[in-house]
């Protein structure tokens, strides 16, 4: 289950909250102050960020805004008063999971962390398919693409200008680096690498 991170300046309302959210059975780091939050949460892993609209220093568009910039996968959920809700409905259609007006409804929020923590598990996934593909060298980019367009190792050999066990060594990398044990499963990673830069 991924950790909550809980970013709001009023110790009350993070107090309550990280009640609740232990209630329900989530692991809950708190965060009082939003550059705080920003220099030492781990940005890159699956995660949701319960973000309070207005707070000194860095606010929640401020904080959502450099999480978009770092290409987080952590799925943002925000804390608004009742004037924010316009501030809000912003940041949803900027990629935030939902907004949800304090005081904090339990079954609302149980509803929304499912759909937050849908959002963070396949931009994680993304981010470390990504991550893989971006340590093949050019020439192992080449014989990817090759492969992914059905040719076998002698026409990729050809097309490349390279023998036939060069091209055997550069797809056994290709299939190690990529985490994948057949054509299939390579074919579904780079899918998903095509969705994610859509």
């Amino acid at each position: 289950m991924p950790v909550i991170h809980l970013v709001d300046d009023d110790p009350d309302v993070t107090d309550a909250c990280q009640f609740l959210l232990e209630t329900l059975g989530y692991s809950v780091t708190v965060w009082n102050d939003s550059e705080k939050f920003i220099q030492n949460a781990a940005l890159h892993q699956e995660g949701v960020v319960l973000l309070d609209m207005r707070m000194p220093k860095l606010d929640g568009r401020q904080v959502h805004q450099h999480l978009r910039e770092q290409q987080s996968t952590l799925a943002v959920i925000f804390l608004s008063g009742h004037g924010d809700i316009p501030m809000a409905v912003e940041q949803v259609k900027l990629g935030a999971v939902d907004f949800l007006q304090k005081p904090i409804d339990s079954q609302l929020l149980a509803k929304t962390l499912k759909q937050a923590q849908s959002q963070t598990t396949k931009a994680t996934e993304g981010y470390l398919i990504q991550q893989r593909y971006d340590t093949l060298t050019p020439r192992e980019k080449d014989i990817c693409g090759y492969v992914l367009q059905g040719l076998i190792n002698r026409e990729i050999a050809e097309a490349a200008c390279v023998s036939v066990r060069t091209v055997e060594v550069h797809r056994s990398r290709v299939m190690e680096k990529m985490a994948v044990r057949n054509l299939a499963e390579l074919m579904g990673t780079m899918q998903a690498i095509n969705a994610l830069n859509e």
